[in-house]
């Protein structure tokens, strides 16, 4: 059964995400630390999937991540060519991106989000051996991804980006493992999530970055943060409705991601070019509009591949399948039978199967 808290989580993440890329909002990132809450949930599910199937997890989880790259590269890559981008090798990690894929011109601020693939494909990879680990050292595995980076940035160290972002957001991603296990039920780990969001807030508020209180300038402050703010979403299970938005964000989660940072960039350069506003209230409201009527039809285009990757049948809009309330069949009563009809009783108690089947997720 779907947990539709969760679904209700990465759908406010995304939709928080796009946002934020279109306002610059700053805010929105201490307000709901959304790449950690996407890690957390990831986590979780992807320890769900190893419980159920073990390391072929891997190999369905990269199925359904990789697709909707692929069609984004179909597009970007010639583009880029067309721009004049020289041959590199580095174009096929646009296929598998264990790296950041190569990029040229204005595309490599509009593919700048592909880190996020990059990372999660990482996770998913090194998820086999880490939840062993976990379960068996559950303390010490989520402790050790903060200090690693309390190293990185106390020692004023600059590893590779990987490494630094297995750092930054492998506690939530670990803590999407406890998750799964029921491990974050513990009142205690309240008293926990004040502490740090307390030691956190401190750190943020002393150590300002270029652009102010955005946490995404500060990884020790990011990662203390989301620390608190998973401790404290994940430890909540309510029962939820089933909601048409809701289905829809989730089943075009990683197409919405992928797509919007290009559109962004298309749309502020052409509205700069124009000589329109693209800063201030104005030139967020218009350039959001624009935004998402664009990001709209590229998911009618290209959305269904998620569904295509996920072994679910293509549709146009998602989520028009939601259960709604049981309907019990008709029954035309017929005339009585004798008690001995043993099989036609059979036959009753199989046509009120599809009644109880409707009521299940």
């Amino acid at each position: 059964m779907r947990n539709r808290y969760l679904d209700l989580l990465r759908a406010a993440a995304v939709a928080r995400v796009v946002v934020y890329h279109v306002t610059g909002w700053s805010a929105l990132t201490v307000v709901f630390p959304a790449m950690s809450v996407m890690f957390a949930l990831g986590g979780s599910m992807m320890a769900a999937s190893l419980d159920r199937s073990g390391p072929l997890a891997v190999e369905r989880r990269l199925r359904r991540l990789l697709p909707s790259l692929w069609v984004l590269s179909l597009v970007a890559v010639p583009a880029m060519m067309l721009d004049g981008l020289v041959w590199d090798w580095r174009l096929l990690l646009w296929f598998f991106p264990i790296e950041d894929p190569w990029a040229g011109g204005v595309w490599t601020e509009a593919l700048s989000a592909t880190w996020y693939l990059r990372d999660f494909l990482w996770f998913v990879l090194l998820s086999p051996l880490l939840l062993p680990i976990f379960r068996r050292f559950p303390v010490v595995s989520v402790m050790t991804p903060y200090i690693g980076l309390a190293v990185i940035v106390f020692a004023g160290l600059t590893p590779h980006p990987i490494v630094r972002d297995l750092a930054l957001y492998g506690g939530a991603w670990l803590l999407g493992f406890a998750h799964h296990d029921g491990k974050l039920k513990d009142r205690r780990l309240l008293w926990v999530a004040g502490v740090v969001a307390v030691v956190a807030a401190c750190w943020i508020v002393t150590h300002p970055g270029p652009r102010g209180l955005d946490i995404n300038d500060d990884p020790l402050g990011n990662a203390l943060w989301s620390l608190a703010f998973v401790l404290v979403l994940l430890r909540f299970s309510p029962v939820l409705k089933p909601r048409r938005w809701i289905a829809i964000l989730n089943s075009r989660a990683l197409t919405i991601y992928l797509w919007h940072v290009p559109i962004i960039v298309v749309v502020t350069h052409a509205g700069e070019a124009a000589g329109w506003p693209v800063r201030g209230d104005l030139g967020i409201a218009w350039r959001m509009v624009v935004v998402l009527s664009m990001l709209a039809l590229v998911v009618l285009a290209v959305g269904w591949v998620e569904d295509w990757a996920g072994g679910r049948r293509p549709v146009l809009v998602p989520g028009g399948g939601l259960p709604s309330r049981p309907v019990r069949p008709h029954v035309v009563h017929a005339e009585p039978r004798p008690l001995r009809a043993r099989p036609d009783h059979h036959n009753v108690q199989g046509r009120r199967a599809p009644a109880a089947a409707l009521a299940r997720d």
